[in-house]
């Protein structure tokens, strides 16, 4: 049911997000506490305002409520998807690159399965990470059909 609702909402969102110039990143539908929530994250290269998902909300909900497709009340969320941003989406991993990302597969390589560091390179099958341990500076590279998923990471 849940994934029937986010594609149907991204269905409805994605032609109001390019009419704003924005981009639409995810939808979530996810029950929390009693409470559930849909929650609708977008971007675009020069950041997110208020006012960008107030305008998002509002369009988006008056299509919402003249199709009704949802049963259970809910509230509706649109927000930026934040510094740690999901990278869903090959179009994603390739303008991280130079970006610091972490990446987990659906399976080990060489023992780890989490990787951390700076996306050195991305051609569309293989994902090449430059890797920091301790003071040593290593590559890594894995095919992207192994990520289990990926975002954008914050270095302190």
């Amino acid at each position: 049911m849940s994934q029937k609702i986010t594609e149907l909402t991204a269905e409805l969102v994605t032609p109001i997000v390019a009419e704003a110039g924005l981009e639409l990143v995810d939808v979530e539908f996810q029950k929390e506490g009693k409470n559930w929530f849909l929650r609708v994250f977008i971007d675009s290269d020069k950041g997110i305002d208020i006012e960008e998902c107030g305008l998002v909300s509002e369009k988006l909900s008056e299509k919402l409520d003249e199709l009704d497709p949802i049963e259970q009340p809910y509230f509706l969320e649109v927000s930026s998807p934040g510094v740690e941003r999901p990278l869903k989406k090959p179009e994603d991993v390739t303008k991280a690159i130079g970006k610091n990302v972490h990446m987990k597969l659906y399976e080990s390589i060489n023992g780890e399965k989490a990787f951390e560091g700076l996306l050195k390179d991305f051609d569309g099958e293989t994902v090449t990470l430059e890797i920091k341990v301790k003071t040593a500076v290593r590559k890594v590279q894995f095919p992207y059909s192994k990520v289990a998923s990926a975002r954008l990471a914050v270095v302190f």
